[in-house]
């Protein structure tokens, strides 16, 4: 029963503000998100990785090593991606983000904050600080078919990583006026994001159902059988094993449908928005069942 009440206590946050977006995206369609995006990005985040990775017991080989892991993840779901786009003869560069990239920032944080506290929120925005680097990278390179290192250098949360890397490194404790800053803005961010969220999901609609479909069960489905096929091979557990397998498990990412509006067609951009619109309402259901094997057996 105290298994029961502690998965409702960690979903139900983040459902209901997801809910509460959705509802005022119908309410009001014409609804702009550009603020909170751009508030996300550049300050949201930014407090969030530096607020997380100051005041946490998180080490710089933590940080390393869920690097490799989340980069390693990436690469597995490529190949997975690409296979699966050749059996349905798709384009297999600019349909791959939304395969490859889950949403570990406005859904996977949360969560992960709610089922382990602090560090677990510091080791989910390490797996989301390296998902972002490829977003602003390969993201790019896949809709646009050009490689450009501007906008990784133009992404706040990088120099944010930076600079908290630096201060784990030398152990520079951060000042408490900081902290509380970061503290307020990162976690008003998290609020906002999962609005957000609730937002773009009313906007967007399905269509092409069985392909996009294909796409979504490969995200929400394959996503835990890989994350927890990294628990047993890594030998993870605890902490590390829940946040793996949580975040292993999101749908794909917004802004993978954001990025395919600026750099690739219509058409394209609208079969990425299908498929980040189902695959997250199939893990409204799937991550029941994630999270309650993250609290049973990884705490």
């Amino acid at each position: 029963m105290d298994l029961l009440i502690k998965l409702f206590d960690v979903l139900f946050p983040v459902f209901l503000t997801i809910g509460i977006g959705y509802w005022y995206g119908k309410k009001d369609p014409k609804f702009d998100t550009k603020f909170i995006t751009t508030f996300a990005g550049n300050f949201g985040l930014p407090s969030i990785i530096f607020y997380s990775f100051t005041t946490t017991n998180i080490s710089i080989d933590l940080f390393l090593r869920f690097s490799y892991y989340i980069t390693l993840y990436v690469l597995i779901f490529a190949v997975i991606g690409i296979v699966i786009l050749k059996i349905l003869n798709k384009d297999i560069y600019r349909l791959l983000p939304p395969l490859i990239l889950p949403n570990t920032g406005n859904m996977g944080m949360p969560l992960c904050l709610f089922a382990y506290g602090k560090m677990g929120l510091a080791i989910a925005t390490a797996a989301t600080a390296m998902i972002l680097i490829f977003h602003f990278s390969i993201g790019i390179l896949l809709a646009s078919k050009k490689f450009s290192l501007k906008p990784l250098l133009k992404c706040t949360p990088v120099y944010a990583l930076l600079i908290s890397l630096i201060f784990l490194y030398y152990d520079i404790p951060s000042p408490k006026f900081l902290e509380n800053a970061t503290f307020l803005i990162g976690y008003s961010a998290i609020f906002l994001v999962l609005m957000s969220l609730g937002i773009a999901l009313s906007k967007l609609k399905v269509f092409y159902f069985r392909e996009t479909l294909i796409y979504s069960l490969t995200r929400v489905l394959i996503g835990p059988i890989v994350g927890f096929g990294f628990v047993e091979f890594f030998n993870l557990s605890g902490v590390e094993a829940g946040v793996m397998f949580i975040q292993a498990s999101m749908p794909s990412a917004v802004l993978t449908f954001l990025i395919g509006q600026i750099y690739s067609s219509k058409k394209i951009s609208d079969s990425i928005a299908r498929t980040v619109a189902l695959s997250t309402f199939l893990s409204f259901f799937t991550l029941i069942v994630v999270v309650f094997i993250s609290l049973k057996y990884f705490y």
